[in-house]
């Protein structure tokens, strides 16, 4: 078998399973892969398939394949001859974060001791010569710590890299050595500003060795401005079970509450108590069972068919088990790999090897674990997304379904708030801007998220709300607003017809989270001459209550570690 057939199935017997050989990569995979961290690197959010064919020196016609597969996978999304990443990519972070098992266990400890200190708390890992963030509990002030989870910082400018660094072999330090050498701005971490043209290599790697030292000496480490002026910060090593160093973390304060002796004179003994906390959790945790069967079987063999040779399936079943590397703690077999994705061991096992080859993962006896370098995948610019930005697309392709303006709301005490909108292209639309307020009682999305809530706070509401008479059509009694609630959460809907002003109806879904909590309000506003109440919501609904769906399970992948982004 030649690397040019990268569909063709390979004896697991083959070669060592141990083995990473170039030869038995997935093209493919490989492939897609250089084209999500060129998207993820390039400050631009958008790019267009030539520009992609140059940062990558692959083929013009090979990024548009690419770029179709991951369209339909749902990690790209196309807008004209644009490309963006979608929240979903997220996935693959989610996956490393999943498996290395840190944030789950180790951020409400990092939470509480924010709250005790008043000061941003950070969890970093080991990432080759660099550090990468996997938790922050930030402290909201004027000056406040802007790194996102997943961004890389190199290891000599920050206070966790010092003790990382503290355990490193000698080809571990020459590799870093080299990194500095060929990049002695910094311009591969865009998480930290860049070095200056004046600044002496041989000096900060001095310095930084010297850094080490100390913290091999006394267990800490400290930042005094490295990163950038001002900043300061205190961090201690976290070891696992076997007294390895799995992760760090930093006390991060500004120099306006702290020099870097005051700060770790202030935070080191909650610190260490933290750290202890943190440590027997690790030690207590259950090992995790390997996931059921299939429990991961993503790939779809009808867009193979349905796209020919323009879908690439050997890419998609590579992410399916990356993904899978992901559904466990800690290291996960080939066998349970290729049962999760219910993929052929041979073909498991070339994704897995290519996944080792390019960095994302590492063997282990125990099978193969996730690597921080998957966060790399656009990680950290997406996990900024607001609900608006999540919502805005599934909006727009709601919109151009249906030809009616959509909205999404949250409700905001008496009133709802609106979040996104997507106007039609009409001559007579209904004309409303993020922002806009209207009592919850007389709407359609207000209606739902109200039905949402527990029997008795529906009644407060309507206990303490005044109505007004919108239009001859407002329901303004509380039996009747109650009738209206009762049955928007037996059917899951609601339509409001020239209540709230004359001509207007709307339509409304609740949007949930991953929980099936009602978190937001998706709806489509129209004029009343389009249709009867029954034709609206039967040619409606169906597309608003899938538009809800994905916004939902966006917001989910995007929050999943990061914290909710309704705002």
């Amino acid at each position: 078998m030649t690397a040019s057939s990268p569909d063709e199935p390979v004896s697991p017997d083959a070669v060592s399973p141990d083995a990473v050989s170039p030869d038995e990569s997935v093209r493919p995979l490989e492939r897609g892969l250089a084209v999500l961290r060129a998207m993820a690197a390039d400050p631009s959010p958008r790019q267009r398939a030539g520009d992609l064919a140059r940062e990558t020196g692959l083929a013009r016609s090979t990024v548009d394949r690419v770029a179709t597969t991951l369209t339909r996978l749902g990690h790209l999304r196309s807008d004209g001859r644009d490309l963006l990443l979608t929240p979903r990519l997220m996935e693959f972070g989610n996956a490393y974060l999943a498996s290395c098992g840190l944030p789950e266990a180790l951020a409400p400890h990092a939470s509480a001791l924010a709250d005790r200190l008043d000061e941003s708390v950070s969890i970093a890992v080991p990432d080759e010569d660099g550090v990468r963030f996997i938790t922050q509990a930030p402290r909201r002030r004027t000056m406040a710590v802007s790194f996102r989870i997943g961004d890389l910082l190199p290891a000599e400018r920050c206070a966790p890299g010092a003790l990382f660094a503290a355990r490193w072999t000698e080809a571990e330090r020459e590799r870093w050595l080299t990194r500095r050498r060929t990049d002695p701005l910094d311009s591969r971490f865009p998480a930290v500003p860049k070095r200056t043209g004046a600044d002496d290599g041989r000096q900060v790697e001095a310095d930084f060795e010297d850094r080490v030292r100390a913290a091999r000496e006394t267990g800490s480490s400290l930042d005094d401005q490295l990163i950038e002026p001002g900043l300061v910060a205190v961090a201690l090593p976290v070891r696992d079970p076997s007294g390895t160093t799995v992760c760090a973390v930093s006390v991060v304060s500004h120099t306006s509450r702290h020099t870097a002796p005051s700060l770790a004179e202030h935070a080191l003994p909650r610190l260490r108590s933290t750290v202890g906390a943190m440590e027997h959790t690790l030690r207590s945790q259950a090992p995790a069972p390997p996931p059921p069967a299939d429990a991961l079987a993503a790939f779809d063999s009808s867009l193979k068919e349905e796209l020919g040779s323009g879908f690439l399936q050997s890419l998609a079943r590579g992410l399916d088990v990356l993904r899978a590397l992901g559904s466990r703690r800690g290291p996960m077999s080939l066998a349970d790999t290729a049962r999760a994705t219910a993929l052929p061991r041979a073909t498991a096992r070339r994704a897995l090897l290519t996944l080792q080859h390019l960095g994302y993962a590492t063997a282990e006896p125990d099978g193969y674990r996730l690597l921080p370098r998957v966060m790399d995948l656009g990680f950290p610019r997406l996990s900024q997304l607001t609900f608006a930005q999540i919502a805005r697309p599934h909006l727009a392709a709601l919109v151009e379904q249906v030809h009616e303006s959509a909205s999404v709301a949250v409700l905001d005490g008496d009133d709802i708030r609106y979040l996104a909108r997507v106007a039609a292209s009409r001559i007579m639309r209904v004309d409303i801007t993020v922002g806009t307020r209207f009592p919850a009682y007389a709407t359609s999305m207000g209606r739902v998220l109200l039905a949402a809530l527990p029997e008795q706070e529906r009644l407060d509401h309507l206990s303490r709300v005044t109505p007004r008479q919108f239009t001859p059509r407002t329901r303004t009694t509380v039996p009747a607003l109650s009738r209206a609630l009762a049955t928007a959460a037996r059917e899951g809907w609601a339509l409001v017809d020239q209540e709230l002003e004359e001509g207007l109806c709307s339509l409304a879904v609740p949007v949930t989270d991953d929980l099936g909590r009602v978190i937001a309000a998706a709806n489509v506003a129209l004029h009343a001459s389009r249709g009867t109440a029954d034709q609206i919501r039967d040619t409606v609904l169906p597309p608003l209550r899938e538009a809800a769906r994905r916004i939902g399970e966006d917001l989910a992948v995007v929050s999943r570690f990061t914290g909710s982004r309704i705002r």
